[in-house]
């Protein structure tokens, strides 16, 4: 009406289009018009991509493909449409995905804790009368959003395990589970399904020892550990900007003190400060240590044996396939499975002998060929265990303190 009405005081249909912001044909059709225009909505129309949609959402699921890539993998398939619609459906899916990865993962107190890696490109540090390249070990509690971060100078399983110990004495216990990335300290192998991939041998076994669950972020997705990412984020434009040190030494005790800084204030999320909040964590408590630099990993055989200094050396068939730590002391092998103890034998002082028990084969059903009895379970063989010392605690300090 109101552009009828202009009309009929003398506007052109190039000025109605402009001040109604309108093609001048719509103006004309509008007021040339002698009824009210009426729209009914329709049904989206067909798309020859309908039939692949369903495909398409799961391969965004396992990945974050480009369109591109989506295009390549239907025409596989047989599909003949074009790249635009392809694009279209592809932008739109990736944008409900990250609505859905914004949504705020609150855990429950002890529950969790993330950990990663940042590396500072333009920082260095002297070692051994070189520059080191700096990289920094990070872990967020999540309930308390305590944080802990450490420099190091390299990325080994073993340091990892180190920079854990760490910040499980700075926050004197650690959670139930703990999540990573796909770091190559953590997992060897991933796939899609966590329980189908293979974890790194040393650090299982440090899991194992404290009781903690590593849990892995499904590939693609690091929004999952979003509050260690914005921690990383977070050190590099707080406190690492216009930093001074002199040494590892000297960074990282500065990093203590930056830590007792922010854990002292009011967190932006959670409105309580962190060293308060701790107080609900209910951590486990640290009870021993793992002292890694004693260990020795060595995997058990089908026939129960492990490998040490050249013999072999039994252990009890439950444990075939998995992999145990073994320390020397005093003339005596103990073998260690996730902290307990489960084997113990005297050391051989020659080569290539078997050490044997008995008993680590009692579980065993033997189906002989022939009706003869196996020699090998009906004694111990090798140098066996005769005066073993009965008190075997020091061994266990040794290994773990």
């Amino acid at each position: 009406m109101s552009i009828r009405n202009d009309r009929l005081k003398g506007m052109s249909y190039t000025e109605l289009a402009k001040k109604y912001n309108i093609d001048p044909r719509t103006a004309k059709r509008y007021a040339e018009s002698d009824e009210r225009p009426e729209y009914t909505l329709t049904g989206p129309k067909p798309s020859k991509l309908d039939p692949y949609k369903r495909q398409i959402d799961q391969w965004l699921e396992e990945a974050p493909f480009s369109a591109v890539r989506i295009l390549e993998k239907l025409q596989e398939q047989g599909f003949n449409g074009k790249y635009s619609i392809v694009k279209e459906y592809v932008r739109g899916k990736k944008m409900d995905f990250n609505e859905k990865a914004t949504v705020r993962f609150e855990t429950m107190p002890g529950q969790q804790g993330q950990v990663d890696w940042g590396f500072f490109e333009d920082h260095t540090v002297w070692e051994d009368g070189k520059p080191k390249k700096l990289y920094c070990f990070l872990m967020v509690l999540g309930y308390s959003r305590m944080r802990y971060i450490e420099f190091v100078t390299d990325m080994t399983t073993s340091t990892l395990i180190r920079c854990h110990q760490n910040a499980f004495r700075y926050f004197a216990g650690y959670p139930n589970e703990i999540l990573y990335d796909n770091m190559r300290q953590v997992v060897i192998k991933r796939l899609l399904k966590q329980e189908d991939s293979t974890l790194n041998r040393q650090f299982e076994d440090f899991a194992g020892f404290y009781g903690f669950k590593p849990v892995l972020c499904r590939p693609y997705r690091g929004q999952t550990k979003g509050k260690v990412e914005r921690t990383v984020q977070f050190v590099r434009d707080n406190f690492m900007v216009g930093i001074h040190y002199e040494s590892l030494a000297d960074l990282n005790g500065q990093a203590i003190a930056w830590c007792n800084k922010v854990n002292g204030k009011v967190h932006a999320t959670t409105n309580e400060i962190p060293f308060e909040r701790m107080k609900k964590e209910g951590l486990n408590q640290l009870t021993r240590e793992y002292i890694i630099d004693r260990i020795n990993l060595r995997r058990v055989q089908k026939d129960c044996l492990i490998s040490y200094g050249g013999n072999q050396y039994s252990v009890p068939a439950e444990y075939v396939g998995r992999d145990v730590a073994v320390v020397a002391m005093d003339s005596i092998l103990a073998v260690y499975s996730e902290g307990k103890q489960i084997a113990m034998h005297r050391l051989s002082c020659g080569k290539k002998d078997m050490v044997m028990q008995a008993q680590h084969y009692s579980s065993i059903k033997i189906k002989e060929r022939l009706s003869v009895e196996n020699p090998l379970l009906k004694q111990d063989i090798g140098l066996g265990l005769e005066n073993v010392p009965q008190d075997l605690s020091r061994y266990d300090e040794a290994l773990y303190g």
